[in-house]
């Protein structure tokens, strides 16, 4: 009877154990990955909305932004045809685009078409639900679509994120069917940098208005109390100084720039920052360095070691060789040649570290907190983050 009941003990611990390190592999097995794509499919239109309340330096008259808005999409939107990088430019119906293009990026539209991925569909019906807002600026120069990976990755996880051509300090942009370009000047660049945030607050406001019916789309569908923002360089610069002017933003992730003005110091950040980056400077680097370590809220520091200005935008698919952050280069520090990683390094990181960061800080939820606590990639990065 004895030997019996041990037997079954033995058998019961025995079950219990394997219980236990099955349950354990499970858990690990359903681990979220917040670099995946989330659960939706993803749509993107493009709108033009006109503030008749500021006149535009450059085309002397109301100001004008052209808008690309990613969202989650219904059900029926998998498996249709995807966009095309023409969709965003006018679907190539402008000659004086393409040659723009190819003349300030050495980029050949009608080959980087072939080339291009993304897989939001054009026009694609909005699904059902209430979903948090994100605005995405631009680099000086740049395009609205220049982080399309970034921006239809957070729309898969349940975000709406619009983000405009910043007229007159984007590569080209098209008010009432007329190519507006890059102006280079420093008078130009100070204009944009007031315009810029009101761009920003602007769209917000339009959000608002579309919310509440103007476009039925978008119906009941935002949810306007939980709001960020991102950009990259001067878009970095316009998404802190967006903190500072408009309380509606609660949590912002600046890529390789941030302004030096700051009055918002407690707001959440997530900041990426590239090391051997040639653009900005060794001043410019040190107001980002300077703004982690002024934050006094919630920050995190996302520092890719050979990365450089460019490597979280889509330049990497425009134009492989672009330099500074995509192909090759030369490190800032030493001199010395290098190989800047590449965007299946780079944009995976990038999205998760958004993903987990705004879910925490805009939905309020812990999803993906255990992603927030460490390095992901010690080989290619410098983490470190404070709640305080």
């Amino acid at each position: 009877m004895r030997k019996e009941r041990t037997a079954a003990l033995c058998l019961a611990c025995g079950t219990s154990i394997l219980m236990a390190i099955a349950g354990v592999a499970m858990a690990e097995e359903i681990l979220p990955d917040p670099s995946l794509p989330g659960p939706y499919p993803v749509g993107v239109t493009t709108m033009v909305f006109v503030d008749h309340s500021r006149t535009d330096t450059h085309t002397k008259g109301p100001r004008s932004l052209m808008t690309e808005i990613w969202y989650p999409a219904t059900e029926d939107t998998r498996g249709l045809p995807k966009n095309k990088l023409s969709d965003f430019f006018l679907k190539n119906r402008s000659p004086e685009l393409a040659l723009i293009l190819f003349t300030g990026f050495g980029v050949d539209l009608m080959e980087a078409d072939d080339e291009f991925q993304n897989f939001a569909v054009r026009d694609a019906r909005i699904r059902d639900g209430l979903f948090p807002l994100l605005l995405f600026s631009h680099g000086n120069g740049g395009l609205r679509m220049q982080n399309a990976f970034w921006c239809e990755h957070m729309a898969s996880h349940g975000y709406i994120v619009m983000s405009p051509d910043h007229t007159g300090n984007c590569a080209v942009t098209f008010v009432a069917g007329v190519p507006v370009v890059f102006d280079p000047s420093s008078e130009a660049r100070s204009q944009s940098a007031a315009d810029r945030p009101k761009d920003l607050s602007f769209l917000i406001d339009m959000m608002d208005r579309m919310n509440k019916g103007d476009d039925s789309r978008f119906l009941g569908r935002v949810d306007l109390d939980r709001i960020g923002a991102a950009g990259h360089s001067f878009g970095g610069f316009t998404c802190t100084w967006l903190a500072n002017t408009d309380s509606r933003v609660k949590a912002i992730a600046p890529m390789a720039g941030v302004a030096e003005d700051r009055t918002n110091f407690a707001c959440p950040v997530l900041l990426f920052y590239a090391a051997e980056d040639a653009t900005l400077g060794e001043n410019r680097q040190q107001l980002i360095r300077d703004y982690y370590e002024n934050s006094t809220g919630p920050r995190y520091w996302v520092a890719f070691r050979d990365a450089g200005h460019f490597s979280f935008t889509e330049m990497h698919q425009l134009k492989p060789d672009f330099g500074d952050g995509v192909g090759s280069g030369v490190r800032v520090t030493n001199g010395e040649p290098l190989e800047y990683p590449a965007m299946e390094e780079v944009f995976p990181l990038v999205n998760a570290y958004s993903t987990a960061f705004f879910s925490r800080y805009l939905k309020g939820s812990d999803k993906y907190s255990a992603y927030l606590e460490g390095n992901q990639a010690p080989h290619l990065l410098d983490y470190r983050h404070s709640l305080e």
